[in-house]
């Protein structure tokens, strides 16, 4: 092993994939968005933006999204004794929940959105549960190149939000941004290369019914 054939296998294959070249391509449920416009006039006219901002694009939730998971897969074993020592036969797998953190503008538009979103999982005033197929969605998670190119991509198929962490407001933190950190289960992933990766990302990003 020599730096010469590292650098040899690394500039064949294009070079190295870098952690900050990436996107992430979902629109929420119909509902919500209807819902997330009407909030954000009021948030446009409140925080100084333009009314324009009001309406929802899939291209916003990408450039706020500051970190985000490719999720693992482990398969699950049960032992089996067959004769002197015991083997592992597996039976099925299992998928990790994807975290991302997206930055929050002053019309808290990320917040409102999964506000919205976890309301239509579970009614916080009736206490009643939503049919699924209302507030799923499928995410697309691209890794890209140097030029923005998808090389590789992750479709998460039926995702919705499990989890949206707090957020800590501090009279020391007069410079901190401030950032929103949400959890997505799905039913499956669904691993993608560069062509049908950015064909998933079309579909994600057009609203259901269009």
């Amino acid at each position: 092993m020599s730096i010469d054939n590292l650098k040899s296998v690394i500039g064949k294959r294009g070079g190295l994939a870098k952690a900050n070249r990436f996107q992430v391509v979902f629109t929420p449920p119909t509902a919500i968005s209807g819902a997330s416009i009407a909030k954000g006039l009021i948030g446009a006219l409140t925080s100084g933006g333009s009314l324009k901002s009001a309406i929802p694009d899939p291209r916003d939730i990408s450039y706020l999204c500051e970190t985000v998971t490719l999720p693992g897969r482990a398969i699950a074993t049960v032992d089996y004794i067959a004769e002197k020592q015991a083997v592992k036969i597996p039976y099925g797998f299992i998928n990790e929940d994807v975290t991302a953190t997206f930055l929050l503008t002053n019309d808290y538009y990320m917040k409102t959105m999964f506000d919205g979103w976890l309301e239509m999982c579970h009614d916080s005033t009736t206490y009643r549960a939503k049919f699924k197929k209302d507030f799923v969605t499928d995410v697309v998670i691209q890794q890209l190149n140097e030029q923005d190119v998808p090389i590789y991509g992750i479709r998460l198929e039926n995702a919705f939000p499990t989890g949206v962490a707090g957020i800590a407001l501090d009279n020391n933190s007069e410079s901190t941004i401030q950032k929103l950190s949400v959890t997505f289960a799905y039913d499956n992933y669904i691993p993608e290369g560069p062509l049908s990766s950015t064909v998933s990302a079309l579909r994600s990003a057009i609203p259901a019914g269009i």
